[in-house]
């Protein structure tokens, strides 16, 4: 698995933030003999793009969690999808009474965008994907509703005896800070690594409280309450220097060990990890 995109809200790529990098999401998943499951399509995008063999047709699956601007934005830029003969199906929630497609077609159009998706040389494919379990490149892929703004999936895939999930986004209650939405609970039960929304020190959570996102504390509340094995950091506010996310790393571990969560790291552009049955390794 590789990180390709790490930051929230916007890209914000700077020599401050150089060791985590500021693209927004994107998260490569491989397996020998399966097609890559990528992870929302941030503009991380573009160096997963940059990142495949000279000569050879892409071919992927990716899950995407919902269509604000940071998720979706790398798209068009993704070199080998300039290609002829290069396939990716995307898979994300309905917008209320319109498709994924439909959703996704409004962001790419004129006068916002001058190319349409499948003005793309490469073949795109969109799906609306129901919440449930389906069948995906060879994994089994949970998609479940997490708390946001507006419709958001978490996803968790399933493959060989390891659970991998990704919660982006995932906004922490203001009322109940406790609180964890069953269906999130459910999805993260038990899995070999949680990828999960830590934009926020406490501080920060106070002005932002309704922005749709939570605490570096809630993403370890999470994960400790779903019997997690490792949690990843993720969606690092754009205004978190390295220094910034190393300090909120060493505060998330120390409060990993106190609820008994046995890894904890800080997502990092350009990170690659080996996940295996109860263990993560770098």
């Amino acid at each position: 698995m590789t990180f390709y995109g790490v930051r929230g809200s916007t890209p914000c790529s700077c020599d401050e933030n150089r060791r985590y990098g500021g693209n927004t999401s994107c998260v490569v998943l491989r397996a020998p003999g399966a097609d890559p499951i990528l992870l929302d399509l941030g503009t991380g995008l573009r160096f997963f793009g940059l990142d495949q063999a000279e000569g050879e047709m892409m071919r992927a699956h990716a899950l995407v969690t919902h269509l604000h601007w940071d998720h979706v934005q790398g798209l068009p830029f993704c070199p080998p999808l300039l290609s002829p003969g290069a396939e990716l199906t995307v898979y994300g929630p309905a917008d209320g009474s319109r498709s994924f497609g439909e959703a996704f077609d409004q962001l790419m159009a004129p006068p916002f965008f001058p190319v349409r998706a499948h003005e793309l040389s490469g073949d795109i494919v969109f799906v609306t994907l129901p919440a449930g379990t389906h069948q995906i490149a060879g994994a089994s892929v949970t998609a479940a509703l997490v708390p946001h703004t507006g419709e958001t999936f978490g996803y968790r895939i399933e493959r060989d005896g390891v659970a991998v999930v990704y919660i982006s986004d995932h906004q922490q209650p203001v009322d109940d800070p406790s609180h964890i939405a069953p269906a999130v609970l459910s999805l993260c039960q038990g899995a070999d690594l949680l990828i999960h929304d830590a934009q926020y020190t406490p501080d920060e959570f106070v002005l932002r409280a309704h922005w749709g996102h939570c605490t570096v504390d809630y993403a370890v509340h999470v994960a400790a309450e779903a019997g997690v094995r490792a949690l990843a950091l993720f969606h690092h506010d754009p205004g978190h220097d390295d220094e910034s996310v190393d300090l909120l790393e060493l505060a998330a571990a120390e409060r990993a060990r106190e609820r008994g969560v046995p890894k904890v790291f800080a997502a990092a552009e350009g990170l690659t990890v080996s996940v295996e049955r109860a263990s993560v390794g770098a």
